[in-house]
Order: structure tokens, then sequence, then C-alpha cells
């Protein structure tokens, strides 16, 4: 399973961005679909997180300004930011929790998409 992570890029503050991630690859069904972030010298954190069923949860930061949602048939899963504000400066990551077969569920990751936002 790959997952293909775009939409990144610099941005004034008050701007949006959207990012978007494709998965792709041989696997029976995605449970969840997030986005987490990674700033410089920092843990990566979850931003938010959407089930299959298009339930979300959002990271306290990022709540009223950041939605996600999902478009299963397409197997992309989106995050619109908007009022962006320096702090919100990372590396954003796809994450997928897959089926891959009837009794293997895995973690997969994207390869990452930078977002820096100026002040």
């Amino acid at each position: 399973v790959q997952l293909q992570a775009s939409g990144g890029g610099l941005v004034q503050a008050g701007g949006s961005l959207r990012l978007s991630c494709v998965a792709s690859g041989r696997y029976l069904s995605i449970n969840y679909m997030g986005w987490y972030r990674q700033a410089p010298g920092k843990q990566r954190e979850l931003v938010a997180r959407i089930t299959y069923g298009g339930s979300a949860n959002y990271a306290d930061s990022v709540k009223g300004r950041f939605t996600i949602s999902r478009v299963n048939a397409k197997k992309t899963v989106y995050l619109q930011m908007n009022t962006l504000q320096p702090e919100d400066t990372a590396v954003y990551y796809c994450n997928a929790e897959v089926l891959v077969t009837r009794w293997n569920l895995e973690t997969f990751w994207g390869q990452g998409t930078q977002v820096t936002v100026s002040s």
C-alpha cells in the first residue's frame, strides 16, 4: 500500500492550503485516514483523523480552522487548512490504517509534504 500526499507549499499567515493523499495498492479496506505533522525539533502529532464512515476528530490547535474529508471511491483523504498561522509550519504526513488481508491490519505513512506559513 502506498500513500501519495500533495498540496503543500508556502503561504502567508491567514491563507489557506488543501492537502490531498491518495492510496494505492492491494488491500481489502481502509479504516482510518488521517494527517499528522512534525515541526522542526518537535514530535510528530496528530492533526486530524477520519473514519471510513466520515467521523472526524481534530487536534485542539486546529479545530475550527482545518477540515478533514475523504472520498472512499477515490481512495483519497483531504485536509482543508484555513486561517493558517506560522505555528502550523511543519511537514504534514498522510496516515492510513489498512486492512490488508482478513488477518492483517497495518498502518502506512505517506512521504510527507512541507507546509510553510510566513508571518
